[in-house]
């Protein structure tokens, strides 16, 4: 089963040439997930000939215009095309409102369910067939909050030639001791799965933060991450005006990602806009000296997200 990240939009604050505001959109098979709808999202969905009918659920940070001024947009475009599913948005109090005014006061044509969730507490707040989507809270100027997908477990790898020495028939008997399931022979012989599966195997963890504070609980919600978005907005010489606008350095970034444990890749996103391409080189190095697999991700990057085992 395939899972993606493509950044949409990696700029803070405001959109530059190249830059567009910050997105993140995860694809798991056919069905796609929008983290945070800046200014440019319906660019990079239409220059990366992404199904944007197909997004299922779109999930906010935080109402500050840098991260959700493209939704409206998403909202509109949605009701060109014929839609039975409905639309989750979920997201800090006051979403539902967001979502509401830019409906009346654009006077929006929408031919589909919308279903506003307004998230008061940590915890899973979407999941479907074989995985979980958590929030937890970020310490931001306003109610801020990071996300985490994170896929159910697999069954160890089958051995075939554990069945046939077990006397199990080739056919929907191995299928159901693939699924886990206990099997009985005609004999009446009952094979466990632990006896042709090997080891259980790990799920894949998607984990998006941004515009908040360094605090230790972050590395406890996103460790384990295959790939870890986190926000770099400054260097390290800024972390005290940082921390004043209750904002991340990549160093800062790079330190959670280390003391997470268990990730994968660590790409930084919301950059501040006083950096050009050749400063953002900078603010990768720093990282790089705590957490060497650290990239800068850039507008239309794709990520994939393999299995480790």
């Amino acid at each position: 089963m395939n899972l993606e990240a493509f950044i949409l939009g990696c700029g803070g604050m405001m959109p530059l040439p190249g830059r567009h505001l910050t997105s993140v959109l995860l694809r798991r098979e056919g069905e796609l997930f929008l983290f945070d709808g800046g200014e440019g999202t319906q660019v990079s969905l239409r220059r990366l000939n992404l199904r944007w009918k197909k997004i299922s659920a779109i999930f906010v940070s935080h109402t500050h215009a840098d991260h959700v001024t493209g939704i409206p947009g998403l909202l509109m475009l949605s009701s060109q095309v014929d839609r039975d599913d409905p639309l989750f948005i979920y997201g800090p109090p006051r979403i539902a409102e967001y979502v509401e005014t830019s409906r009346r006061v654009l006077d929006m044509y929408i031919n589909y369910e919308i279903v506003v969730r307004e998230i008061d507490a940590p915890g899973i707040v979407h999941q479907g067939e074989g995985f979980r989507i958590r929030a937890f809270n970020l310490r931001h100027t306003k109610p801020c909050l990071g996300y985490t997908l994170e896929e159910e477990g697999r069954p160890g790898i089958f051995h075939p030639e554990k069945a046939k020495d077990l006397g199990v028939p080739v056919g929907p008997l191995w299928a159901k001791l693939q699924a886990g399931e206990n099997v009985e022979l005609p004999d009446g012989a009952l094979i466990h799965p632990r006896q042709v599966l090997g080891p259980p195997r790990s799920g894949r963890k998607f984990s998006f933060v941004t515009d908040t504070l360094a605090f230790p609980e972050i590395a406890a919600e996103v460790a384990g991450s295959d790939l870890f978005v986190c926000e770099g907005m400054f260097e390290s010489d800024l972390e005290e005006s940082a921390r004043e606008k209750k904002h991340m350095t990549a160093v800062q970034a790079a330190r959670i990602a280390a003391a997470a444990g268990g990730i994968g890749r660590l790409a930084l996103i919301h950059y501040s806009p006083r950096y050009n391409e050749y400063n953002l080189k900078g603010l990768l190095a720093e990282a790089q000296k705590v957490f060497p697999p650290t990239v800068l991700s850039r507008d239309r990057m794709v990520f994939p997200i393999e299995y480790t085992d």
